[in-house]
This record gives C-alpha cells, sequence and structure tokens, in this order.
C-alpha cells in the first residue's frame, strides 16, 4: 500500500471511527496519518487487514502485556486516570520504535476478530424477523466467528431505550442499545430457537488461551470499559453451548456444510464486519455460493459491509431471491435504524 494511501485509511479512521468513540485512537491517527515511520510500521500489516485497527491492537497488546513505557499513563484501560490525548502522541511514537519488532511480528500475523457482542441487539430482532417467516428452528452458519460469542446472540439478554427486557432475561449479559428513526423492529420476548451453530474462521480463537484472549481485549478501544466488561460476560457462555467451530475459508466451507444442516430448520448464513476484509471479487464469490445453495434450498443471508454498511437480508425461498436492507447500524451496535416497513411486531 502506498504511504498516501496509508496515511488517508488513518484521517479516515479518526474522523468515521473514532470521533465521539476514542479521543485517544481519533487523536492518534490524526498525527500517525502525517509520521512516515510509523507509517512504514503500518504497511507490514497484510493489505486484507484494517491497518489502524491492528496497530492499535498491537500496541494494546504489549501494554496490557506488562510491557513498562510512559505510554500506559494515556490509557484508561490500564491506569485510573489517564493523562489528556493531546500530549500521547510523542510518547506513542516512543513506543512503537522501541518495540517495532514485536509490533511487525504482530501486524504480520494477527489479524483484527473483533467479537463485538454489543452487534447482537440487531441480530436479536433479525433473526426473530426470520424466525417469524418460516415459522422454524435456526441453524446459524456465521463467517468469522472469532470466539463465536455472536454464535451465542440468544443466550444474552437486550434492551431497548427502556427497561423492558428481551431474550434471556436471566442473563449474565444484559445489552443496551438504542432505536433511531420512526420504525420500530420486531422484537419477540423470547429468543428464535437454535438448533444449531456452526463457526467459520481462517483462526479460530480460543478464549482457554491466555494469549489469544487477550488479544481479542486488546482490540477493544481504551476508552472503552462496557465493551470490556461485555466481551468477558459473553466470554463465560463459551462451553455451555454446542458450537461446531471449523477453522478454514468459510466461504469455500459453506457448501459442503449444507447437508450437515438439520431438516426441519431455517438455514441462516450471517457475518458482522468481516467482510471488511474481503476483496471483491471475494464478496462476489460470497454472494455467488449462497445464490448456488438457494437454487437446492430455503437459505437467508444475514449480513453488512459488502455493498456498504448497511445490515442486508438477502432470502432465497423456493429457488426465489428477495433482497431487503433492513437496517442502519452502527459499527458497535450502539444504536440501529430499522428500515422495514409494515412488518408485523411478534408478541
Amino acid at each position: 500500500m502506498t504511504t498516501s494511501k496509508l496515511s488517508q485509511k488513518f484521517a479516515t479512521f479518526a474522523e468515521r471511527e473514532c470521533r465521539d468513540s476514542s479521543p485517544l485512537y481519533e487523536s492518534l491517527s490524526l498525527h500517525i496519518s502525517q509520521d512516515d515511520e510509523l507509517l512504514e510500521i503500518g504497511n507490514v500489516a497484510r493489505e486484507d487487514q484494517p491497518v489502524p485497527n491492528l496497530l492499535f491492537g498491537a500496541v494494546h497488546y504489549l501494554l496490557m502485556q506488562g510491557n513498562d513505557h510512559p505510554l500506559k499513563d494515556y490509557y484508561p484501560s490500564i491506569v485510573r486516570d489517564a493523562n489528556p490525548v493531546t500530549e500521547s502522541f510523542e510518547s506513542f511514537k516512543s513506543f512503537c520504535l522501541t518495540y517495532r519488532n514485536e509490533i511487525e511480528s504482530i501486524l504480520s500475523s494477527k489479524r483484527v476478530q473483533t467479537n463485538e457482542v454489543r452487534r447482537c441487539a440487531y441480530l436479536y430482532p433479525a433473526f426473530g424477523y426470520i424466525h417469524q417467516k418460516t415459522r422454524k428452528p435456526l441453524a446459524l452458519i456465521e463467517i468469522g466467528t472469532s470466539a463465536g460469542l455472536q454464535l451465542l446472540w440468544d443466550q444474552y439478554a437486550y434492551s431497548y431505550e427502556t427497561e423492558e427486557v428481551f431474550g434471556e432475561v436471566q442473563s449474565r449479559l444484559h445489552i443496551r442499545s438504542e432505536f433511531v428513526g420512526e420504525l420500530t423492529p420486531p422484537l419477540s420476548s423470547a429468543p428464535a430457537p437454535v438448533v444449531a451453530r456452526i463457526g467459520l474462521d481462517l483462526n479460530i480463537v480460543d478464549l482457554n488461551n491466555e494469549a489469544e484472549r487477550l488479544w481479542l481485549k486488546s482490540l477493544i478501544w481504551p476508552e472503552h470499559e462496557e465493551r470490556l466488561q461485555m466481551f468477558e460476560r459473553a466470554s463465560s457462555y463459551i462451553g455451555e453451548q454446542p458450537i461446531d467451530f471449523i477453522e478454514g475459508d468459510g466461504i469455500s466451507r459453506l457448501s459442503g456444510l449444507v447437508g450437515s444442516i438439520p431438516e426441519g430448520s431455517t438455514l441462516c448464513i450471517f457475518h458482522t464486519h468481516v467482510a471488511n476484509q474481503m476483496t471483491i471479487d471475494m464478496k462476489k464469490h460470497l454472494l455467488n455460493v449462497v445464490e448456488e445453495i438457494g437454487q437446492t434450498r430455503d437459505v437467508f443471508h444475514l449480513y453488512n459491509n459488502i455493498q456498504d454498511k448497511d445490515l442486508h437480508l438477502d432470502e432465497y425461498v423456493n429457488g426465489v431471491k428477495r433482497e431487503q436492507t433492513i437496517a442502519e447500524t452502527d459499527g458497535h451496535g450502539r444504536w440501529f435504524r430499522w428500515l422495514l416497513k409494515d412488518e408485523a411486531v411478534l408478541t
């Protein structure tokens, strides 16, 4: 990647992702976008990876491992009263140059695999909507599953702006999100039944491995204490429900998995944000594979970051395709705007 293109990525990351969410990363991103030495380090990352997320994750990971450096005093995830972000860049650059070998090793070997469980806040009504249409239990296949936390969406409790609770009301994890706009999504008091959970990923994350667990925690932004708490609570459910983890290229494995899906269930293929690491050709291939599956059995494909950031639902019923854009969503699931009109509300 050219230096100018990578520079623009950091500038865009500051403006579109970090503003009003992470003052530390916003400030650092703007400085990095103008610093050739740090851009050179960032260029070690593989081309399919979001470099800003990966670089910040690598630095956070090393700090959380206990590497002692003045930079830690700017991270709310590490110290109680962090120093002002406006003074952080000099320490950040010093840390990156001091630990350059370690950072470049992480950039060349790790992937951004954030398990943002708050995204389940919009998966809950989406899966409820699918179940309402088919009246069959769901068989889930997630592409880019990481540690599988989103496959357990039905184990969590949800509230949307009020204290009314949906889902698993006694859950150890209570996810809160907001509706924006005028339309109300379909919300059932109980989650749709799930009969199968399959997680596909190039690198399955084992949360029993402390190093792998720490990597996922390092991808959570330093100011986002609530995200970290949700991650920890969601992680406590791993092992309580059977998940069939399969390591490898999820797109190439899809067709071969269809035969294992129980008869009398609704096949749901879904993924959130992993497509931003796919090339255009890979995205087209994925859509073609799902369409081929849809010629032999009914399938619902729930996804974002292929055409745009919105949440899409492609359904194939009796070989007939129907495409819908069902929601606009915040990247971390803090809010979403439901777009489907005249759909019955679940009870």
